[in-house]
């Protein structure tokens, strides 16, 4: 059942902008340029006394003794308690056409037992691509958002203290190499695939350009033959991208029962139909009774239940009929009228659509 506070929004076009447009690179993304996912191990110090402990996270110290010794300093046969440093994964995504010099943030993450990384720094530590070359070095001071206080007897936590982040805290070392300029051809992605959208897109590139450089290949993908253009990729792209186009979106219904918000589309009609709106209540009251033994028998104390069940009907008792091909305001109006609830008018749209008389997809989270 939705909760008693359930939000209807009617998702419909103002007046006066009922073509209203959106750009192509608002929906579509171009094949090949994308960011790509950078991951490392790495070690936090400075930390209060709030890192790994030796008997849980063994490998935290042995990180310490190698990155000691690649440093000069033999620590072999030394008792380390490492309290103060913890072993963390940092992972970036470096963006599609990062160069050498520049910096992208870093996310930290403890895999210990550190209780937390406040105030801690992370020792240069290389992430890797999915090939397994290192395409940035990151290292810094860690900002942690959460917040663990601990006094004797109280304890007061807020976010999460084992897991932070370096802003501009990795370098790029290594360029990914992707030479788009030198491309023959584009492929466009769009991000909802549909049919009336992507045959638009080809028509609205081929119509700017002059050119039918434009091809719908499916409903989510639109080549782009540039052989015959004479400027960069990057210029055309440049010139396509901001064109606006009409997306075409399809009727459909939303309704999230845990936040208990229901989103209906525009385009949503309806056939004829009737609807009795009522609802059910009962309820069960459970008054169990307990029965004791005589004084200084061999009896036992037993429960005994004892249930009320009250049924009740409310609700207007009214049946409405819907015309055919009613609008969504219609619609709306309509069940505004019968009084019903949000939970009520979920349920209503749920068997509208179960009967077959509702057009619109019915998502349901």
């Amino acid at each position: 059942m939705l909760l008693a506070a359930t939000v209807l929004l009617q998702v419909s076009a103002p007046v006066g902008t009922a073509d209203a447009q959106t750009r192509i690179r608002d929906i579509v993304d171009v094949e090949g340029v994308r960011q790509n996912d950078l991951i490392g191990y790495g070690i936090v110090v400075g930390l209060n006394g709030t890192g790994d402990t030796a008997r849980n996270s063994p490998f935290t110290e042995d990180s310490l003794t190698y990155m000691l010794e690649r440093l000069g300093v033999n620590v072999q046969g030394e008792d380390i308690k490492p309290d103060n440093v913890a072993a963390v994964l940092v992972t970036a995504a470096l963006p599609a056409f990062a160069r050498n010099g520049s910096t992208v943030d870093v996310s930290v993450s403890s895999i210990g037992d550190a209780k937390s990384l406040e105030g801690g720094t992370l020792i240069l530590t290389p992430l890797k691509g999915a090939d397994g070359e290192v395409y940035a070095v990151a290292q810094g001071s860690i900002v942690v958002s959460g917040l663990d206080v601990q006094a004797e007897g109280a304890r007061q936590r807020q976010g999460v203290t084992t897991a932070g982040a370096i802003p501009n805290g990795a370098r790029v070392e290594r360029e990914t190499g992707f030479e788009f300029n030198q491309r023959d051809s584009i492929v466009l992605a769009l991000r909802d695939p549909d049919f009336t959208t992507a045959a638009r897109v080809e028509e609205t590139i081929n119509t700017a350009i002059g050119t039918p450089i434009a091809y719908m290949r499916d409903p989510g993908t639109v080549d782009l033959d540039l052989r015959s253009m004479s400027g960069s990729p990057s210029r055309l792209l440049a010139n396509i991208e901001n064109l606006p186009i009409k997306v075409a979106v399809p009727a459909r219904i939303v309704i999230d029962e845990q936040s208990g918000t229901i989103v209906l589309g525009e385009d949503v009609t309806i056939s004829k139909v009737a609807i009795a709106q009522g609802n059910i209540s009962i309820k069960v009251t459970e008054t169990p009774v307990v029965s004791q033994p005589n004084p200084f028998s061999k009896g036992e104390s037993i429960v005994l239940p004892r249930s009320e069940i009250d049924i009740q009907q409310t609700g207007t008792d009214s049946i409405a009929l819907l015309n055919p091909n009613v609008t969504l305001s219609q619609l709306i109006d309509g069940l505004n009228t019968l009084g019903v609830s949000p939970g009520e008018m979920a349920d209503i749209i749920r068997t509208m659509k179960a009967a077959g008389a509702i057009h619109a997809d019915l998502i349901i989270r």
